[in-house]
């Protein structure tokens, strides 16, 4: 399957176990195809860039989600919580993705109809 960048570019920017390079491969799978549904023409430098911190973000746990929007922590009750504006480990675009492969902040319209010849 197509992918626009390699484990070894994840790894150049977080040293990668050998047991997450194939999840690091899925990933990168997954995240092509995310990416061609938002904007298959973005230069391939683009692609490169956000397939690398798509995966990155799903692949990273620091003890706090990545996206976590809220957050709460107890002490000596042992609670914690977090509120995800999206899932916890899981690919998406952020806005400066978006902007990256050109198609955030755009409106448009496009005519689907060939205009009839007299």
């Amino acid at each position: 399957m197509m992918t626009y960048a390699t484990c070894d570019d994840i790894d150049v920017r977080r040293n990668l176990q050998d047991d997450e390079r194939n999840r690091c491969q899925a990933l990168l799978e997954d995240a092509a195809v995310i990416i061609d549904a938002y904007n298959k023409k973005a230069p391939d430098e683009a692609k490169k860039l956000v397939s690398c911190s798509m995966v990155l973000r799903a692949m990273t746990d620091t003890g706090v989600p990545i996206g976590a929007t809220q957050g709460s922590v107890s002490a000596l009750g042992y609670s914690q919580s977090w509120s995800n504006s999206n899932g916890s480990s899981e690919l998406y675009l952020t806005k400066i993705d978006k902007k990256i492969l050109g198609a955030g902040n755009k409106i448009g319209f496009l005519n689907c109809f060939k205009a009839e010849e007299s």
